[in-house]
């Protein structure tokens, strides 16, 4: 008798999470989210966590927190020095926790990524970061530099812990790559709508349009689009075809403009800050 071997099934991505949840309301409310991405201890530790504690209330509906690293190669400039800023500070994977338990315990609602590289992660060591990330509370992370072919090293174990693993697809990511890219991604699709590093140039609406629709036939999936947003009508315009617009280097400049001489945080920052959100929000909700 012939016994046939079933492969085992393949983790899931989480179904009934915070970012499911949350791209539901957006769906129900009839508007694109808006996604804001800073640096996890820029400028310093307390300042992050008052910025973090503050975002959903200013209307960012997701919140991307990065991992500072020190070659941080996708990213410009803005967020180079924010990395740097942030390990100057004293910022380590420990203290990121840190800041995800402390916004977690006055927010169970909005979903909170980590961004950032494998390096750190790996220090740190995959299996522990997995299982102290989840008890955190953080619903999903973003690895620039781990393809889809080393799933086994931390895609697949985050899955199974209920961490969605979210790829990044770019303009250059033809329908065969495309494939392998999204077989594991979980909680939404984040497009790059430029080739090049963060906060470089823009791409048209009508080219950001095509490349939604391209990605909306290949998957269920809600697309966010991020790389050159950086003011309120260029967020608007990208939330208007897609599920949600990310902003992070035109954010990371708002920090940076309100230091001091030092690198502190100026008593400006918050207010600046969080002026500034709010006016990315109305783009978003269509309300300028």
């Amino acid at each position: 008798m012939t016994i046939a071997l079933v492969p085992p099934a393949e983790p899931a991505a989480p179904e009934d999470g915070r970012l499911t949840r949350r791209f539901a309301e957006l769906k129900t409310a009839g508007r694109g989210g808006l996604v804001t991405f800073v640096t996890a201890g820029d400028p310093d530790h307390d300042t992050c966590l008052a910025l973090l504690q503050a975002l959903p209330g200013a209307g960012a509906d997701l919140i991307e927190l990065g991992m500072p690293f020190t070659d941080p190669m996708a990213d410009g400039p803005a967020i180079q020095a924010a990395s740097l800023r942030a390990l100057k500070s004293g910022a380590r994977m420990t203290r990121t926790l840190d800041l995800v338990r402390a916004f977690r315990a006055g927010d169970r609602a909005t979903p909170l990524i980590l961004m950032g590289y494998f390096n750190p992660i790996y220090r740190y060591g995959s299996e522990r970061f997995i299982e102290d990330a989840a008890a955190a509370g953080v619903d999903g992370v973003i690895v620039v530099d781990l393809p889809p072919e080393e799933d086994e090293e931390l895609c697949l174990p985050a899955l199974e812990s209920g961490l969605s693993f979210i790829r990044l697809t770019t303009p250059t990511t033809d329908d065969r790559r495309l494939g392998v890219v999204l077989r594991h991604t979980g909680g939404f699709v984040y497009y790059v709508s430029i080739t090049g590093i963060t906060g470089a140039g823009a791409a048209t609406e009508e080219a950001i349009a095509a490349a939604v629709q391209r990605l909306r036939r290949h998957t269920d999936l809600p697309v966010a689009v991020g790389f050159g947003i950086r003011t309120p009508d260029q967020a608007g315009a990208v939330a208007r075809v897609a599920d949600a617009a990310v902003v992070g280097s035109a954010i990371v400049a708002r920090i940076a403009a309100n230091l001091d001489a030092e690198g502190r945080a100026t008593p400006e920052l918050l207010d600046d800050v969080l002026g500034f959100v709010r006016a990315l929000a109305a783009g978003v909700r269509g309300h300028l």
